[in-house]
């Protein structure tokens, strides 16, 4: 029987160590998916940085753009076969903003997009087995800067590839919590995105609060 572990980080560097962790320990690229905030555009900025353009319709614009603009990036988002990481790719999700993502779980939620069906993101993990209140904390967390990781696995490997997740996790039930206590209710697709400025703030309250 296959089961749906996710859990979230606090930043794009974290989650992809885990994701390294979890293809070095043998689950398949195919039954693992990302979603990272991009809210302040590190991935361009990385891209940029180290990788330069992908552009083999020499058009002068990345193909990865272009996918994301036309059809909700769902080509460019499912992997490739170098790996989760190397199939990485910008799109939007509503109520998300700009993401960088990659993985079934991203292809689900563009899908569902792409024809005008509701749920994005939090449908597509509840579709997956995940509460809807874990859904909305996942989603919710994206949105002010986070990382989710989402895998299938046979319930027999699950507490082995568990244990590589829980490494750097940040406490759901503690950040939902966290969440409420500001009047946050439930995850809203159609709330103001936040800015590059308010994702750094976010991040550098939840490390305060980590280290007291």
């Amino acid at each position: 029987m296959s089961v749906t572990i996710s859990r979230l980080y606090s930043d794009y560097e974290t989650a992809s160590a885990v994701v390294t962790e979890l293809q070095a320990a043998g689950l398949p690229h195919a039954e693992m998916s990302l979603v990272s905030s991009n809210a302040d555009n590190w991935y361009t900025a990385k891209k940029t940085a180290t990788q330069g353009k992908i552009d083999r319709d020499a058009d002068g614009v990345d193909d990865r753009v272009e996918g994301a603009s036309a059809g909700a990036g769902i080509g460019a988002v499912l992997g490739g076969g170098a790996g989760l990481l190397a199939g990485l790719g910008l799109m939007a999700i509503p109520g998300l903003g700009p993401v960088v993502a990659a993985g079934w779980l991203v292809a689900t939620a563009a899908g569902a997009v792409a024809v005008g069906a509701a749920g994005g993101i939090v449908g597509a993990l509840t579709q997956a087995g995940v509460s809807q209140e874990d859904a909305e904390i996942y989603a919710e967390s994206v949105r002010r800067g986070g990382t989710l990781v989402t895998v299938r696995v046979t319930d027999g490997d699950s507490a082995r590839y568990e244990a590589i997740m829980d490494t750097s996790a940040v406490n759901i039930r503690n950040r939902g919590t966290a969440y409420r206590k500001t009047g946050w209710s439930r995850f809203d697709a159609a709330a103001s995105l936040y800015s590059a400025d308010q994702v750094r703030k976010e991040r550098e309250h939840y490390t305060r609060m980590s280290v007291h």
